[in-house]
Parts: structure tokens; sequence; C-alpha cells
């Protein structure tokens, strides 16, 4: 409770935020937050390690519909991931505008690292939006995902231009219809 109640702390005043007003806004008393926690650190330490997490992420893209239309199962998987990429970056934006450099736990020496499963985990979620209708695609259903994702967040810009996020359903049909108004 204490970290989902700092997470919008953290977003609006950054590192700057007190442990009294995240006890505050919990409705509970200072002295409860440094009886779980250390320190405002540990604190913080805490949200980053939640806003990194892709549980949720995955969870939400595992509850999509595998009877609805491959279109509309990639729009809710772009709508879950959108929500989990700007929640990561709504918080660890504002702890790095407040001049708290991005930190993460610190990553596994040995084998693949958290992100690196993650990454994996949220493929094969993808993969798996793709594999009702395997039967019925040019491609495999794992070139499919890889394509999705790289369309949905290869957001790449020349120098001085702006990054815009790309329309879901234009790229969702690209990647189904292909760029031809017309078949040749």
């Amino acid at each position: 409770m204490i970290v989902q109640t700092a997470l919008p702390l953290i977003a609006q005043h950054g590192a700057a935020v007190t442990t009294a007003q995240i006890a505050r806004a919990a409705g509970i008393g200072e002295a409860t937050v440094f009886r779980v926690f250390a320190d405002k650190d540990a604190v913080l330490q805490a949200c980053i390690a939640t806003v990194l997490d892709p549980t949720v992420a995955l969870e939400d893209l595992g509850a999509i519909d595998l009877t609805l239309p491959l279109a509309d199962r990639l729009l809710e998987a772009a709508d879950a991931l959108d929500a989990y990429l700007d929640r990561m970056g709504t918080v660890l934006g504002g702890l790095h505008a407040s001049g708290l450099p991005n930190r993460r736990p610190p990553a596994p020496t040995d084998g693949p690292s958290r992100r690196d499963d993650a990454q994996a985990a949220t493929r094969e979620a993808v993969v798996a939006l793709f594999e009702p209708d395997g039967d019925r695609l040019r491609l495999p259903t794992d070139v499919l995902a890889d394509a999705y994702l790289r369309l949905l967040f290869g957001r790449t810009a020349g120098p001085g231009r702006p990054v815009e996020k790309p329309d879901r359903r234009q790229l969702i049909d690209l990647l189904l219809n292909g760029a031809f108004r017309e078949s040749r």
C-alpha cells in the first residue's frame, strides 16, 4: 500500500517527495513507513522495482480473449504494453527530473537479467496472441510477434525530430495487410 501510494507522488515530486507526504496520502503515520522501510531511499527503490516489474502487463496480455479478431487482440496488447511503459516512464522520469539518476535493482551477475526474462516473457505472450490464427498466417507466429513489437515500440527518429507514438491501428493494419492499398 505504501509503494502504491508513493508512485503518483514520485511522478509528481520526484525524489523530493517526503515520507511525511507518502504517509499522509496513505492515511498512516510516518512511523509506519519506517517500520516497513529503513529509509526514504528504500521506499524509492521499492517503487523502482515495482514499476520495472512486468507482472501486471503480462497478466493483462494473458487475459486477452483469444477468440477476438487478431487485430483487436493486438490493439489490446498495445494498450497493455503502453500502460506498462507509461507507468515506468512516469516514475523513472520523475526521479530523473528531480536529479536522482535512474537506478535499478542490481542485476544478477550470471545468467539472463530480469530485463531479458521480462522481454522473453512479453514476446511469448505476444506470440500466443498470434497462435489462434497461425494456420492462416504467411509467416511463423514468432516472426510476426517480433515484427509487431518492433513496429509498435521501435520509435526511432532522426536528430532534431520528435519521437511520436505511431497510430496503433495503422501499424497493426500494416503488419496484417501490407503497405499496398490494393493487391497487385
